[in-house]
């Protein structure tokens, strides 16, 4: 894999294809590099700090020179999230009906979707607020069904916020044409919703902007991380968000001995074949299967060597 110039990396795929482990091994070859590097973590499991055989939580940390890590929680930034929107609304809603609203806030933390709406709540924060910090952000993402949701949200709710704006301008211009002389009125809903209007709209342009974003995918010679992976090219392809990198994870040696490794070689040479013929756009990169589990930093210096040709 040639090095990208990428300023944020996004590592995606179905669990247990080796996705964390090959963010770690990426952003550590990226430190290595003298890039200031941050490596964050959305999937729930937070296999970073295994990894590295540390403690990270919540707080960015320093792990190694130049490397930073974080692990997203996805419960305490739902938490973070209704909190901020209570802060928000306190003073616009009449204080009768507050109860009532934040019973109905509290219920929304458990509600489809609140979970994912939070976390990119914080990756906006992290992308618009803590990328001048860093050279380069790599996003160690949940599994494919999670990553698609959250990446595509700029645009679903960009489209919902943008309803709701031209539906409360219009409720305001006709407040004020019948009961203010014609004056507008001032509506903190309104500079809320296009302050995050606003914010989507930035970050959905820097994740366009393949310069700046790069989105790669792990996954194993095997049938279904392959079936996977093409439904979630094809997918975030409708978002415009374009995946260049495959790496192509745990390939067996050349040569194997045995009757069971030598079918199992026989079988991944056949879906090996069915990468390079599916995913004709993107490089491939390989990756071999290692004699044992990736646990610490030499051995993950080890395996980031296959992240660079040439």
């Amino acid at each position: 894999m040639q090095d990208r110039e990428e300023k944020i990396l996004f590592i995606g795929g179905k669990g247990g294809v080796g996705k964390s482990t090959s963010a770690a091994a990426i952003a550590l070859k990226s430190a290595a590099q003298g890039k200031k590097t941050l490596l964050v973590s959305t999937d729930p499991a937070h296999n970073i700090g295994d990894i590295f055989n540390e403690t990270i939580g919540g707080a960015t940390k320093k792990v190694t020179e130049n490397l930073f890590a974080v692990e997203i929680d996805p419960e305490i930034e739902t938490e973070k999230y209704i909190k901020s929107v209570k802060r928000t609304i306190k003073g616009i809603v009449q204080s009768s009906m507050m109860e009532e609203v934040n019973r109905q806030l509290d219920a929304a933390k458990v509600s489809p979707g609140a979970d994912e709406a939070a976390l990119f709540d914080k990756l906006i924060a992290i992308i618009l607020e803590e990328s001048g910090d860093f050279d380069r952000i790599i996003f160690d993402t949940a599994p494919t069904g999670h990553t698609i949701r959250m990446l595509s949200l700029p645009e679903l709710m960009g489209i919902w916020i943008e309803g709701l704006l031209q539906k409360r301008k219009k409720t305001n211009d006709n407040y004020s044409q019948l009961l203010n002389d014609g004056e507008p009125i001032e509506d903190p809903i309104y500079e809320v919703l296009r302050e995050r209007q606003e914010r989507f709209s930035k970050v959905r342009e820097i994740l366009l902007d393949d310069h700046q974003t790069g989105f790669i995918f792990v996954l194993n010679p095997e049938r279904l991380p392959i079936l996977e992976t093409e439904k979630a090219i094809e997918l975030l392809n409708k978002y415009h968000l374009q995946v260049n990198t495959l790496i192509v994870n745990k390939i067996l040696p050349e040569s194997v001995e045995g009757k069971f490794l030598e079918k199992r070689k026989e079988q991944e040479k056949m879906y090996v074949t069915m990468i390079e013929g599916t995913f004709t756009k993107q490089e491939l990169v390989y990756v071999p299967l290692f004699s044992g589990d990736i646990t610490n930093r030499n051995q993950l210096e080890k395996m980031s060597i296959y992240y660079t040709r040439g």
